[in-house]
């Protein structure tokens, strides 16, 4: 099993910004990529960025030039840093990572999601 802590969340100002981070841990043998999707009320959930094992970093139009994602290999976490904050960036933000067990097994892995309010 593999679990996702994710930590970063709350409430901004517009222009504010935030650092989002999840770590995960258990018996990891290697990844394909690790990111994060967001879903406000009412709507789907969708990508915001990916960052994957050997491609190059994806990211949701409507962050480009204001999210970064990044990661620390050594620690198995991925971090979102969020700059310029509008208050469409409003959601849940759920971790996810494709990873490869030491047992063999593939398979995506959710955290539990961070709540990120942009808000005067």
């Amino acid at each position: 099993q593999v679990q996702l802590v994710e930590s970063g969340g709350g409430l901004v100002q517009p222009g504010g910004s935030l650092r989002l981070s999840c770590a995960a841990s258990g018996r990891i043998f290697s990844w394909n990529a690790m990111g994060w999707y967001r879903q406000a009320p009412g709507k789907e959930r969708e990508l915001v960025a990916r960052i994957p094992g050997g491609g190059r970093i994806n990211y949701a139009d409507s962050v480009k030039g204001r999210f970064t994602i990044s990661r620390d290999n050594a620690k198995n976490t991925v971090f979102l840093q969020m700059n310029s904050l509008k208050p469409e960036d409003t959601a849940v933000y759920y971790c996810y990572a494709d990873v490869r067990t030491i047992d063999g097994v593939l398979g995506s892995n959710w955290g539990q999601g961070t709540q990120v309010s942009v808000s005067s």
